[in-house]
């Protein structure tokens, strides 16, 4: 039995060629599980019979279980899920003006090292497949929904029983809206498992049948895998930000060790030959911490490095963590290295990270049991 998420449309239309039967019915499967959050193929109620037998033969419909989850004093929504072999990972819904941004993972834990980043501290257990990637979205989406349902009824122990309302079979669910924006930077580095990221986003980003994010609503975000760069324009429309945090190798080096295999003179030529569409911009995320790469001098060389690149910049004080003996600059330390960036006319903003009480902002991820 497979796991029905793991087949794209496309892969899903030659199955049922294959097996003598009209290749439409992946899309009416599809809308079942992506957009009517369907559980069983008995809910497909415009497939004929021998058509769901033959599902169910093959395939199942599998969610992830949500273990526990934890708000923060600021709206964010931290997510525990529990895999089938019993391994963890996180995701979080983070709340914007209007709508929630979803920060999913790639893989359990993360071979990187990047010293600022507890998720590393773990150490890597294994990629996610396309489908577990999928069900983050899917299921959260769907936990998001049933929460404004709980809300909405004026119950409000959502911790102490998070998926416990059940829609109706095949009824489609409300406020799809509300989840607008997905990326990929939770627990793991995307392009090291590049062809379950790169599948997934197909089904992420199919807008007849799929889940229907823009593929502009969507970000994957890397250490800097340089070959795996080059083929991301190929291979989807996503959006692309790259974990930048110095401006010379040295200090790079120090605090990712990828920099080592590919510096940051051959990752900029990556970024400057990357395809953009005419609007879009490349996101540099660059983690500010106190006394490592918060001078003058390092915010005058992002300037010049980033001049030949259509792009923009998310400053990200440091968020502390007791597994880090690195600290946080000061507020005028953060304000003055962002001016300067900005009176050279580079793009910049200090992005202020959500849910750093529940250990769920950037680099704070670990997959941590709540006993």
């Amino acid at each position: 039995m497979q796991d029905i998420k793991e087949l794209t449309r496309d892969e899903l239309a030659k199955w049922f060629e294959e097996h003598d039967m009209k290749s439409f019915r992946a899309g009416q499967v599809f809308k079942w599980i992506y957009l009517r959050q369907a559980d069983t193929f008995d809910d497909m109620t415009d497939l004929a019979k021998d058509a769901r037998a033959l599902l169910k033969e093959h395939f199942y419909i599998p969610r992830l279980e949500i273990e526990s989850t934890e708000f923060s004093a600021d709206g964010t929504e931290k997510l525990l899920f529990k895999l089938t072999d019993n391994n963890y990972i996180e995701a979080v819904l983070i709340p914007q003006k209007d709508h929630f941004t979803l920060c999913i993972s790639s893989q359990v834990g993360c071979a990187q090292g990047c010293r600022f980043c507890l998720t590393a501290k773990g150490g890597f257990i294994r990629d996610l497949t396309s489908a577990e990637i999928i069900s983050q979205v899917r299921d959260a989406k769907q936990h998001l929904e049933l929460r404004h349902k709980i809300e909405e009824q004026n119950l409000d122990k959502i911790n102490d029983n998070p998926i416990k309302i059940e829609p109706k079979r095949g009824e489609p669910t409300g406020n799809a809206g509300s989840l607008a924006n997905i990326v990929f930077m939770g627990m793991g580095e995307p392009l090291a498992n590049y062809d379950a990221v790169v599948k997934s986003l197909h089904t992420i980003t199919e807008t007849d049948f799929g889940l229907k994010f823009s593929p502009r609503r969507v970000t994957v975000s890397t250490c800097g895998l340089v070959p795996e760069i080059n083929r991301l324009c190929m291979d989807t429309d996503a959006n692309l930000a790259i974990s930048l945090n110095a401006t010379e190798d040295e200090t790079r080096s120090m605090l990712m060790p990828i920099n080592r295999k590919y510096p940051i003179k051959e990752l900029l030529n990556a970024c400057r030959s990357y395809k953009l569409k005419s609007r879009d911009k490349i996101t540099f995320e660059y983690i500010l911490i106190k006394g490592i790469n918060d001078s003058d001098a390092d915010a005058k060389r992002l300037v010049s490095m980033l001049g030949p690149i259509k792009s923009k910049v998310n400053i990200i004080p440091f968020n502390q963590h007791d597994r880090s003996d690195f600290k946080r600059p000061s507020s005028e330390d953060v304000s003055r290295f962002v001016q300067i960036l900005l009176d050279r006319q580079v793009t910049a903003i200090v992005r202020k990270s959500k849910g750093d009480d529940i250990s769920a902002a950037c680099g704070q991820l670990r997959a941590k049991l709540i006993s």
